[in-house]
């Protein structure tokens, strides 16, 4: 089992940057799939990226895909997630979640372990 902790949320503009923590703790952690998922405040859960750390496959949701980026150091064993050019509608919490098999996907029941997740407001 992993432990996942994210931090790094925050109240931000429109148009703002922030980038999200995820660290790890407890097993081993290199050959996860990690990833990044939402929700907002009465939405279903939604897929933002995910990266495979035995080989930096990187996958992202479609809203995701040239505004997000994920990335992941190893030696820290922390996954991180850069964000730009916020929007209001990115306003959520954001949680990570490892895969053992090493799963890159938007498949959230496919990810054995989650953290509690970090808030991230994006005023108008």
């Amino acid at each position: 089992q992993v432990q996942l902790v994210e931090s790094g949320g925050g109240l931000v503009p429109a148009g703002g940057s922030l980038r999200l923590s995820c660290a790890a703790s407890g097993r081993t952690f290199t050959t996860h799939g990690v990833g990044w998922f939402r929700q907002a405040p009465g939405k279903e859960r939604e897929f933002v990226a995910a990266i495979g750390l035995n080989y930096y496959y990187t996958y992202y949701g479609d809203f995701a895909k040239g505004r997000f980026t994920i990335s992941s150091d190893n030696a820290k064993k922390t996954v991180y997630l850069e964000m730009n050019s916020l929007r209001p509608e990115d306003t959520a919490t954001y949680y990570c979640a490892a895969a053992i098999s090493g799963y890159t996907g938007p498949r959230g029941n496919l990810y054995d372990d989650w953290g509690q997740g970090t808030k991230v407001t994006v005023s108008s």
